[in-house]
């Protein structure tokens, strides 16, 4: 991301703190309530599962691509994930070509730990030989248009693309895997422990849910939480704050609150879009 950030005027800024105040919000929405979900799938033929997924003007595209590789030697027996993402200009003009940017690398790291820490993929029923052979899932995805709420967008958009996967062939004897010969056969995935990525931002002394560009960079923090179901119950496997304010122990318990109330009618949305989508 450039160094030089446009800010939103004060007038402006104040405008969407005043009105947030009163439980409104400029495209009509309530705080809580998500923008139209749009899921197109096999948007390539180079990868073994891929999607787009628009959440209002926010657009991404997230490949999978799958490898045989050696396992890490913490673990032997299971497969190994990589997620990326890119941020470039044509998604935003507050991003610059060239390597990645610090936003690049905590998106693809808040996507990667979320879908690592809840165990939605069963990594060790991806091993070959142990020690030897695994299968390495890359999860790439690209920012296409960026109108707020990345982080939710593009996390959705790899778990979508992971449900979509198939298992190339693979011939040990030759070592060679076939991507022209795709099988039958998806990923190892455990749908009870699907979780998705919620962020919850704080505007003014609102909580607020998938936030427009401009309702972003009114924040003071944003919470990223990456939560599943156990037992009919949210349960969360990894989290991130970003922005510089500090979450007090108060606003701690009303922010979680905050979550639950608002999970419990988006994870059945959610579920549907991985699992459901054609």
């Amino acid at each position: 991301m450039s160094s030089e950030i446009p800010k939103l005027p004060g007038l402006q800024k104040q405008r969407i703190i005043d009105y947030l105040k009163q439980g409104k919000r400029f495209d009509g929405r309530t705080l809580e309530q998500f923008r139209d979900i749009h899921v197109k799938l096999g948007v390539s033929n180079k990868s073994e599962g891929s999607c787009s997924v628009r959440i209002g003007k926010t657009e991404v595209y997230a490949g999978v691509k799958l490898d045989v590789t050696e396992p890490y030697s913490d673990s032997p027996k299971n497969g190994n994930l990589m997620v990326s993402l890119e941020l470039s200009p044509m998604a935003s003009a507050e991003y610059e070509s060239g390597p990645p940017k610090i936003d690049a690398i905590e998106l693809g790291r808040v996507v990667d730990r979320g879908i690592r820490e809840s165990g939605f993929i069963e990594l060790d029923k991806l091993c070959i030989k142990e020690g030897e052979k695994v299968w390495q899932i890359f999860i790439d995805i690209y920012a296409i248009n960026d109108d707020g709420n990345m982080m939710d967008v593009a996390a959705l958009a790899g778990l979508i693309a992971l449900a979509q996967a198939r298992m190339p062939s693979y011939n040990e004897e030759e070592e060679k895997v076939d991507y022209d010969n795709l099988t039958d056969k998806k990923l190892p995935l455990n749908k009870e422990s699907m979780a998705f990525n919620l962020t919850i931002y704080k505007i003014g002394d609102s909580f607020v849910l998938d936030p427009t560009k401009e309702e972003e960079k009114c924040a003071s923090y944003r919470v990223s939480l990456a939560v599943s179901s156990h037992k009919g119950e949210p349960r969360i496997s990894s989290c991130q704050k970003g922005e510089e304010s500090a979450v007090g122990l108060k606003e701690s318990t009303e922010l979680l609150s905050f979550l639950e109330s608002n999970w419990k009618h988006l994870y059945p949305k959610i579920f549907k879009h991985v699992f459901e989508s054609k």
